[in-house]
């Protein structure tokens, strides 16, 4: 779709099929492929191309590669990520519960007791970080206050929201930034409840603000890579990931980091449950693909062959 100025044209669903077929992609039915581009977008689909390709600097598929591969791809990942995302929301439920939770029952209930800064991070380092993130806090009641039942209710009655009511119209960003600044005593307190470190909760929580976001934009999820890594956990040996330099290859700032993180962070029938689903849309998928085999998607996702079997590890 780039004319030779290098910039982007619009192309007909005729043309977008020519492309594809152009680049070795078996078609068989393109009345049912064109209606797919249409409905699904031929941008989002062509993204998972590359796994098809040739290699790196040849952009045609590898020989035999059909379009119903590709479109199973792109479902899988639609699928995947609904999946990852559910189980997002339920940890975002949970922390915001712990720190509304920590907070009212040390501080207060109303907004000039919760957000008064003292509360909050004695590090000189995170002094503007504390007044910053309290700020926002802060926008979020000015903005969307009045804009959600609950919080409109106490406003409206009482004059002030309580946190475990606040919490409702918080971002799981800003949740995330929230935990980071708290007094240590009130991490340590909600990093207990997981039984991890208050560093590495922090981390964890970061990460899964940023798929959060990819998954609530339906990003494209199964290759997405975040700047952050995870600490080595026990996961990572109890699995025999291999090692390169000294650095595990996989579960550290992939997509199987992230089942890690939840393997931590969910109860043990939610994470057995988000497992088998995760696991039945792969087994979905290695159905639908004869070009590759599913073990060179789950490297893609930074999953490890043995990936299942971190069910069996307490």
């Amino acid at each position: 779709m780039v004319n030779k100025m290098g910039k982007k044209t619009f192309k007909t669903l005729d043309e977008q099929i020519q492309i594809l077929k152009d680049r070795g992609l078996v078609i068989d039915d393109v009345e049912k492929a064109k209606n797919i581009l249409l409905r699904e977008n031929y941008f989002f689909i062509n993204g998972y191309r590359h796994l098809f390709m040739k290699s790196s600097k040849d952009n045609n598929f590898i020989y035999g590669t059909t379009f119903e591969e590709l479109y199973a791809m792109f479902v899988f990942d639609r699928r995947v990520r609904n999946i990852f995302f559910k189980n997002l929301l339920i940890i975002e439920n949970n922390m915001k519960s712990l720190i509304s939770y920590q907070l009212s029952k040390k501080y207060g209930f109303k907004e000039n007791e919760y957000l008064n800064p003292k509360n909050f991070s004695k590090n000189p380092i995170k002094i503007r970080q504390v007044r910053d993130v309290l700020n926002k806090v802060k926008r979020q009641i000015r903005v969307n206050g009045k804009q959600h039942s609950a919080t409109m209710h106490y406003i409206t009655n009482y004059g002030y929201i309580p946190l475990w009511i606040l919490v409702k119209v918080l971002s799981f960003g800003i949740i995330a930034e929230l935990y980071d600044i708290l007094d240590d005593s009130d991490q340590r307190e909600i990093a207990k409840m997981y039984g991890i470190e208050v560093e590495t909760l922090a981390i964890y929580l970061s990460i899964l603000s940023n798929y959060r976001n990819l998954c609530a934009h339906e990003d494209i999820l199964y290759d997405y890579r975040t700047q952050k890594v995870i600490p080595d956990t026990r996961y990572h040996y109890l699995l025999n990931i291999d090692m390169t330099d000294g650095e595990y290859n996989y579960g550290k700032n992939d997509l199987f980091s992230v089942v890690i993180i939840l393997k931590y962070l969910l109860t043990e029938n939610e994470f057995r449950d988000f497992l088998n689903e995760v696991g039945f849309e792969i087994d979905m998928l290695g159905g639908k693909t004869n070009t590759l085999p599913v073990n060179s998607f789950l490297n893609k996702m930074g999953f490890p062959d043995n990936w299942r079997d971190i069910i069996n590890f307490d």
